[in-house]
């Protein structure tokens, strides 16, 4: 094609040269990769044979072939990033996507790692700075810290850029072999790759760890009338009401404890769910039961800002709710229940209702309906109209 161009180029005049230049410049691309070689971070330059390119490459400093990687590649510094730039302007286009990232955007409220945390903690400095710079959620940034530190105790002795490939996978067949759940699994290789990929920019570092087959598990759900029954023992006002805002809204649990005041809409009969997973807004159920509820507890206890708050003030605990559960359950004599298997019930008690699987989808917050479906296994509105063939005998 270059060839044609410059031929037409010799007819057409000097114009047309300059067209087939840009033509030939559009044909050239160089994608740049992270790559970890020898201990080091290395710049990866990966691209179609191409003589002006191959010529160009050969006057970077320190260029070398990697085998493992098959391409070239030179040592990671400002100074050569800025050089391979300036040497290929105007000769071909630099794919950097991969290179640099994209850059994580959310709308999560800033994350303020207390300084005790920090000072206590066994992560790097740049690993705590990175989870606040880039406004990871309370809950995420704990988990990930909470799994690298046991990451970093594993390899105690050893510098976090001499552990190699077959040592993460050693450490995380050690967490399966132990019986660590898919997704404590999970969460412990997130933390690992949020800090070699993210923290140190190097988003090839594991790329070929897999993960752990998803299990097919159903959710688990109670009944309505055991829903009833835990209500029934649960005689203090506020703990009742936070029982209902979980089973009657479906929100989750952290969802729950950053509810503020304004967040109640009674004049459209709705909850305001700010910055839930995923750091989206929505909007769910506002039971009638549930407000008439509200509006009593709400003279009773006062709350200031949140909508449910500690005895002296702020959020309300997570522990708190989960002890306040528990001993209802207990009192109930029923099957265990948390508050995401009340998430689950709500869920479930819509789609036996008939409710549009669409709507659950939204009031919960679900990206896609594939996601919402699981309910679709439990809800038991068409297996009940089945007849066994043990009652047709």
């Amino acid at each position: 094609m270059i060839r044609i161009i410059t031929r037409i180029s010799q007819f057409y005049g000097y114009s047309y040269f300059k067209f087939s230049q840009k033509i030939a410049m559009s044909t050239r691309r160089i994608t740049l990769k992270n790559l970890f070689i020898d201990n080091q971070r290395q710049i990866g330059l990966q691209f179609y044979p191409d003589r002006t390119i191959q010529n160009l490459v050969k006057t970077l400093p320190g260029v070398k072939w990697s085998e493992e990687f098959s391409m070239v590649y030179l040592q990671n510094t400002p100074t050569n990033l800025d050089l391979i730039f300036k040497t290929f302007s105007g000769k071909a286009w630099i794919d950097g996507g991969s290179f640099f990232g994209k850059k994580f955007k959310s709308n999560n409220p800033k994350l303020n790692i207390k300084p005790e945390k920090k000072a206590h903690s066994k992560c790097p400095p740049e690993f705590l700075q990175k989870l606040e710079v880039d406004r990871y959620a309370a809950k995420t940034a704990e988990i990930y810290i909470h799994y690298f530190e046991k990451f970093m105790v594993h390899f105690t002795g050893k510098k976090l850029l001499e552990i190699n490939e077959q040592d993460i996978l050693n450490y995380i067949q050690s967490l399966v072999n132990i019986g660590k759940s898919d997704a404590q699994v999970n969460q412990a290789l997130n933390a690992i790759k949020f800090y070699y990929e993210k923290v140190l920019g190097l988003p090839n570092r594991f790329y070929s760890i897999n993960r752990p087959r998803k299990q097919d598990s159903l959710p688990k759900v109670i009944s309505q009338m055991e829903v009833k029954k835990l209500l029934e023992v649960i005689p203090n006002l506020k703990h009742r009401c936070v029982v209902e805002v979980l089973y009657s809204a479906g929100i989750r649990h952290d969802e729950l404890l950053e509810l503020k005041l304004e967040d109640i809409d009674s004049k459209r009969m709705v909850i305001r769910v700010n910055k839930g997973k995923h750091g989206k807004d929505r909007l769910t159920l506002l039971s009638t039961t549930l407000l008439e509820n509200l509006r009593e507890y709400y003279k009773k206890y006062k709350p200031r800002e949140y909508l449910f708050e500690g005895q002296k003030g702020g959020k309300y605990s997570t522990s708190s709710v989960r002890n306040l559960i528990k001993n209802a359950v207990k009192k109930a004599g029923i099957r265990h229940v948390t508050p995401h298997i009340l998430r689950h019930s709500f869920a479930t008690h819509l789609l036996e209702a008939n409710t549009d699987l669409r709507y659950i989808q939204m009031l919960l917050g679900h990206k896609s309906t594939t996601t919402t479906e699981v309910y679709t296994h439990v809800a038991t509105r068409h297996i009940s109209q089945i007849k066994s063939p043990l009652d047709r005998l």
